[in-house]
C-alpha cells in the first residue's frame, strides 16, 4: 500500500463503511516512529514520538530528563535512520549521572525503561511566584487551543502542550502522539526563543499525571492546566513544588487541585 508521508501525518488506504455502503478512500494518520537519544555518543533513552520540532524535543528533553539547559548543552544532532531517528546531544560537561534504561519508552508513557524507583519519581525545586492568572485568560488560551492544532485537527490522535501570556493569549503550540513529548517540545521551543517561564501558564490537551506536573516545575513553569484529570500522585508533587494544577479544563468551569491563590476571580 503506497505511503505519502508529510511531517507527522502519513496517508493511509482504508474502507469507510456508512450505512451499509463500502467507500475506498485516503485517510491521514499520526506517524509514530522511535526516537533514539545519544548523549556525547552513549545510547541514553528510545521514545515513541511525532517526527517534527526534534530539535526542540530535544532540548526539553535535556532539562526535564538530564537536567541539562543553557551553555551545557552544546549542539543538538538529527539524523534520520531507517528504523527510526536518532537525536545527539553533546554536553559541554560529562553528565552528572546518566540513567539506565534497559526498555524504549512508549509514546504514552514517560518512565518506561526506568531502572530505579528513585529515577520514576523525583521531587523537583519550587516554582516561583510568576504572575497572577485571571481565570478568564484560562478560557481564552483554551479557545485559542483548539483552533491551532494543525496534526490532531488532521489525524484526531496528537496532544499539544501551549504556553500563554496571563491574559491567555497563546506564544508557542507544539504537538506529538506522546503528551509528554508534546511538553517537552514546548519547553524546548521556550528555551530557544529565550521565554521566561514564570511569565505565563501552560496548557496540555491530556491528564495531569505527575511526570508533567515534574516537567513543568522544572522548567519553572507556576501553573499547569490540563484538560483531562490530574493523578493523586501529581496533584501532591504540584503541592509540594508550589506549582497550581488545574484539571478538567473547561472554558466556563475547571477545577484547581493546588495553590489556587495563584488564579484570580474575574
Amino acid at each position: 500500500m503506497p505511503v505519502d508521508r508529510t511531517e507527522g501525518v502519513a496517508r493511509r488506504g482504508v474502507v469507510d463503511l456508512t450505512g451499509g455502503v463500502a467507500t475506498s478512500r485516503q485517510d491521514l494518520l499520526a506517524e509514530e516512529v522511535p526516537l533514539a537519544i545519544h548523549a556525547n555518543g552513549e545510547p541514553l533513552a528510545v521514545m515513541m514520538g511525532s517526527p517534527c520540532d526534534l530539535e526542540d524535543f530535544a532540548r526539553g528533553f535535556a532539562l526535564t530528563e538530564l537536567g541539562v539547559s543553557g551553555d551545557t548543552l552544546v549542539s543538538v544532532t538529527v539524523q534520520a535512520l531507517l528504523e527510526g531517528i536518532r537525536i545527539d546531544l553533546e554536553t559541554r560537561e560529562p553528565l552528572a549521572a546518566r540513567p539506565e534504561r534497559w526498555l524504549p519508552g512508549r509514546s504514552g508513557c514517560g518512565i518506561c525503561g526506568n531502572r530505579s524507583l528513585e529515577d520514576v519519581v523525583r521531587q523537583p525545586d519550587a516554582v516561583g511566584q510568576g504572575s497572577a492568572i485571571a481565570t478568564s485568560a484560562l478560557a481564552v488560551a483554551l479557545a485559542q487551543l483548539e483552533a491551532r492544532q494543525p496534526l490532531n485537527a488532521a489525524t484526531g490522535a496528537i496532544h499539544a502542550a501551549a504556553w500563554a501570556r496571563p491574559d491567555g493569549t497563546l506564544m508557542l503550540i507544539r504537538e506529538d502522539v506522546g503528551r509528554h513529548n508534546a511538553l517537552d517540545k514546548l519547553i524546548g521551543a521556550m528555551l530557544h526563543e529565550g521565554i521566561d517561564a514564570a511569565s505565563g501558564f501552560v496548557l496540555v490537551t491530556s491528564r495531569a499525571s505527575y511526570e508533567m506536573v515534574a516537567k513543568a516545575a522544572t522548567a519553572g513553569m507556576p501553573l499547569l492546566a490540563a484538560i483531562s484529570a490530574p493523578t493523586a500522585l501529581a496533584v501532591d508533587l504540584a503541592e509540594g513544588c508550589g506549582l497550581t494544577l488545574v484539571g478538567f479544563l473547561r472554558r466556563r468551569r475547571h477545577v484547581v487541585y493546588s495553590h489556587a491563590g495563584r488564579l484570580s476571580v474575574d
